[in-house]
């Protein structure tokens, strides 16, 4: 390294994502992290003369990828060790190959280790869910719980239910919430929604995950590993601030975050204060939910579910589903109390005006949840005089939006973060099985909104899905889902635009273009290196035919290793409460 520290990289080549200078061969980066400039290495060593080269040889470099919508920390703790992820698309793909690992673990654990499960899909599964004697059957002698992908349901056996205290019948049904009852009253082993689930999580799951941070930090990894640099929390409360910036000051600290406010937290409009920089951490918006999930059934739509064998084991009722978890009126309040100019109070007790525009992001996948959305926000920005301004509120999902309503939506300034994820897993099920062609086979319309003006982003939601821009990629431009099959080609976009949205685009939505998602000078010097050069692999292998080697932050390669080892040794006390956090609404 020289002895100011700045650097050079050189690459076979650099897609830098400026129009100005699309292709590269050369990045330097000064001292501070940022980049100093772009072209080749006789024009970098110019601004540059005393800099350290570094010849990444025939590996490609792209910005740092960037996830719009996600939740890192509570995805680690639910999925990673000493939790089983046991997802349809991370080696579980039948109810069989879970009940495998079931008798494996069962035959290998510790005697007496309670076991935490996460993911079972019962579309992608095709299992009903599982019940108190179904789980006895493999663990009878063991706590053993599993939680559902959706985040809306939790399945336990007679030890768990023991534990609780419920072994003549599990408590009434709370407000929003319900426990499963055999015909005599006694718990069936099943839980649902978040009031029910929250009394489960809150007793075992201390035990379950002895320490939340190191998990969260394995998911981290796991984003680093495939080339993302920058995420965003979309459930975030003040109870994780803590847990945030203790991952943030850790050596090798491979994101950067932005978080977004659950709207039902008291002091969600509040201000952000931290010491970390907030270049690493920072908060950006608010988020709500107007429906729920289309596995579930619990979306407004204007249009039926199907009556199929899928649909019924899944246990959603075919026709039209009409469930909003909020009133028009009431999203006129919430907005109203959340937009705009505040009334806060100085450590003096004297009045001020806040005038912080928090970002509205809101959770909306059926089409007629989003017209009830669009009106919402129309009037809000009318009466708060946002419309024609830098506003940049959000929505996230968009499943079965329309294109009339893409149109809108990029006429009121909005912006969309979408998740192709949703048709690569479900694709198949969406067309034909759950919902007629016409609109199963154009669930995500990302060409429709790229031509809208809606700019979209595109997520995975971790831990709905696995963090997987490449998989991204792949399914937008080929629109194949995971099984290879073809629905809905004229949603297919270039992969120029996709690469935008997984970089540019994305770090546009999150407010911070201005630092990441180009490789241009100013900017931190976020990157990620491939093997290979995403225009040159064919689009049906985005996915399997490119390695990334390694990510960047601020120039430095990470070592992401050592920062899980940081992760694992600090204190697990003060983070404890997270693990009683992994219920949330699906997002």
């Amino acid at each position: 390294m020289s002895i100011n520290g700045s650097r050079i990289l050189v690459a076979a080549r650099i897609l830098t994502m400026d129009p100005a200078c699309p292709i590269a061969t050369a990045v330097g980066v000064n001292r501070e992290g940022r980049i100093a400039a772009v072209g080749d290495l006789i024009s970098c060593q110019k601004q540059l003369p005393d800099a350290e080269v570094i010849d990444l040889g025939s590996d490609v470099l792209l910005p740092g990828f960037v996830e719009s919508h996600s939740h890192p920390v509570l995805s680690g703790v639910a999925t990673q060790p000493p939790a089983y992820w046991i997802a349809p698309y991370v080696g579980y793909p039948t109810w069989q190959s879970v009940t495998d690992l079931f008798e494996k673990l069962q035959a290998e654990a510790p005697a007496g280790q309670a076991l935490l499960f996460n993911g079972f899909d019962k579309l992608l599964h095709g299992a009903p869910p599982p019940t108190r004697e179904v789980l006895d059957r493999y663990f009878p002698d063991r706590e053993a719980l599993v939680v559902d992908n959706s985040g809306h349901g939790a399945y336990f056996n007679s030890a768990v239910i023991e534990r609780m205290g419920w072994t003549k019948a599990p408590p009434p049904d709370p407000v929003g919430g319900s426990f499963g009852r055999n015909p005599d009253g006694t718990s069936n082993g099943q839980a649902f929604e978040a009031p029910p689930l929250m009394l489960l999580m809150e007793a075992l799951m201390p035990d379950l995950v002895p320490h939340p941070l190191a998990s969260a930090a394995q998911w981290y990894a796991l984003m680093a590993g495939n080339g993302i640099t920058t995420a965003s929390e979309m459930t975030y409360n003040s109870t994780q601030k803590q847990s945030f910036e203790t991952l943030a000051q850790l050596p090798h600290c491979p994101l950067r975050i932005s978080l977004y406010h659950v709207s039902t937290a008291a002091d969600c409009a509040g201000p952000w204060e931290s010491d970390v920089a907030p270049e690493m951490l920072c908060k950006q918006g608010i988020k709500l939910w107007a429906d729920g999930s289309p596995w579930v059934g619990n979306i407004a739509l204007t249009f039926p579910y199907l009556d199929t064998p899928a649909v019924r084991a899944a246990g959603i009722q075919p026709g039209v589903p009409q469930e909003m978890n909020y009133s028009r009126e009431q999203l006129d309040q919430i907005l109203d109390q959340l937009a705009g100019d505040r009334l806060q109070f100085d450590f003096q007790g004297q009045s001020t005006i806040c005038t912080q525009n928090w970002q509205m992001a809101i959770h909306v996948n059926g089409d007629a949840a989003l017209d009830v959305v669009l009106d919402a926000f129309e009037a809000a920005l009318q009466r708060h005089n946002l419309l024609g301004t830098d506003h940049r509120w959000r929505l996230e999902h968009l499943g079965a939006a329309r294109p009339d309503q893409l149109r809108r939506a990029a006429g009121l300034g909005v912006y969309a973060s979408m998740g192709p994820f949703q048709f690569q897993y479900w694709g198949d099920l969406l067309d034909g099985e759950m919902f007629e062609p016409e609109q199963g086979s154009q669930w995500c319309r990302v060409k429709d909104a790229t031509e809208a003006g809606l700019r979209p982003s595109y997520h995975n939601d971790g831990s709905v899905s696995p963090p997987s821009p490449l998989g991204n990629l792949k399914t937008v431009v080929t629109r194949t889902t995971q099984s290879g099959a073809l629905h809905g080609p004229e949603q297919r976009v270039s992969l120029d635009q996709a690469l935008r949205a997984q970089t540019i685009d994305a770090a546009f939505i999150l407010g911070r273009e201005h630092d990441i998602g180009s490789i241009e000078v100013g900017k931190l010097a976020d990157f990620v290196q491939l093997d290979v050069d995403p225009h040159d692999v064919e689009p049906m292998h985005l996915e399997d035919g490119i390695t990334v080697q390694a990510t960047w932050l601020g120039g430095e390669r990470l070592d992401i290793a050592a920062f899980e080892r940081a992760a694992g040794v600090s204190d697990p006390e003060p983070h404890r409460h997270l693990a009683t956090a992994v219920v949330r609404r699906c997002c």
